[in-house]
């Protein structure tokens, strides 16, 4: 009987040390080609980003490249504070989520009553707020961008939303279709001041930054951030020129892309969704359920919550070989990218950021594919 038990012993001591074998030979391998595929991506001497991979509050990876800005040579690390593009849009919805839990508005609510001034007061009555949360308005973007660009350098909210009240006509039937719309969401930020008596700025700050624990993170309300920031690039004739805040049109509009983070704040920000420290887990819920009107008819499936985008991998319109569900947001503003995933099934997030207007997602989903991180 002994002899017996300590056969078994000796066995389970060996397959306890192979399992934590592969599990640091796994993790060393993560490491080791995330490192290599970056380091073709990013120089030292440019303009870089920062990367964070964790399964539950476990860090799986987490490394910082290049520049955050050129003329200083400030590095860039998980604490320089980037531009979210449309990742700003998630923050957003959860306020005016919050104001509807709060009883002070409803996603019902048509837009006429927000803005009265709309030219066609019919087809204003029409739209209701989750069709702007949605991209499903059929509002068309009558801003005049590119025969307008100085104008736009400074447009701000409501100078980007405005055109879109003297629509007449919609492309198509609200609640039917999806068409992406930036100045959609710099209505919506509108429509939280007007709600709730202050800036959407400080409305943000006060309602998520502050519960979740994001101290660096700010909205801007016009010019640049002033410190440990990020300056967004793009790279042109083999020279790498400053695109963002005084070169990009729409950039100083907030609504659709003024939310400014860092990896270390955004890491907060999935703990506090995940933890339901800002809003109830009921609103949380719902920001992560896929609105399906019943007269949809787009040529797919509705894939957008009103918050994120949720579908099978990493991609909404592109299909790749993990079978996961994602949910997720990108942001593209300037020479700034951003990603932020989450995979429930796996318990994995995975958040960076660039300024060298480079999308990373690519060698991140391979090489968790690659060691079976994801199926």
């Amino acid at each position: 009987m002994f002899p017996n038990l300590k056969l078994i012993s000796g066995l389970v001591l060996t397959v306890s040390i192979n399992f934590i074998s592969y599990a640091q030979t796994r993790e060393e391998l993560l490491k080791s080609k995330l490192d290599s595929a970056f380091s073709q991506l990013f120089k030292a001497d440019e303009p870089g980003g920062a990367i964070l991979i964790q399964q539950g509050n476990k860090v799986l990876y987490e490394n910082s490249f290049g520049l955050a800005d050129l003329k200083t040579g400030e590095k860039f690390t998980s604490k320089t504070v980037s531009n979210l593009g449309s990742i700003s849009k998630t923050f957003v919805s959860y306020g005016i989520l919050m104001l509807q839990e709060k009883h002070r508005l409803s996603t019902d609510d048509n837009l006429l009553k927000f803005f009265p001034n709309f030219k066609n007061k019919e087809l204003a009555s029409k739209i209701k707020l989750r069709h702007l949360l949605t991209h499903t308005s059929g509002l068309p973007d009558l801003r005049n961008v590119d025969k307008d660009s100085i104008f736009y350098l400074t447009a701000k909210d409501e100078e980007n939303f405005r055109p879109l009240q003297s629509a007449d006509s919609l492309e198509f039937e609200p609640g039917t279709k999806f068409n992406y719309s930036n100045p959609a969401y710099n209505g919506l930020a509108m429509v939280i001041e007007k709600t709730s008596g202050m800036k959407w700025q400080h409305f943000i700050n006060q309602n998520i930054f502050k519960p979740a624990g994001m101290k660096a993170s700010r909205i801007t309300d016009g010019s640049f951030p002033d410190k440990n920031v990020a300056h967004g690039y793009i790279l042109k004739d083999k020279v790498y020129r400053e695109y963002d805040y005084g070169e990009c049109p729409t950039f100083t509009a907030a609504g659709n892309g003024g939310v400014w983070s860092s990896i270390d704040d955004l890491k907060k920000y999935i703990a506090a969704i995940n933890e339901c420290r800002f809003t109830n887990c009921s609103v949380i819920k719902a920001s992560k359920t896929v609105y399906s009107p019943s007269d949809w008819n787009g040529k797919k499936p509705a894939y957008h919550t009103g918050t994120w985008f949720v579908h099978t991998g990493f991609y909404a319109d592109t299909k790749t070989e993990e079978n996961v569900s994602v949910i997720e947001h990108a942001g593209d503003q300037g020479g700034f990218k951003s990603h932020l995933l989450m995979i429930p099934e796996s318990n994995i997030s995975i958040i960076w950021l660039t300024n060298n207007n480079q999308f990373i997602t690519g060698p991140i989903r391979r090489t968790l594919l690659q060691l079976k991180y994801i199926n």
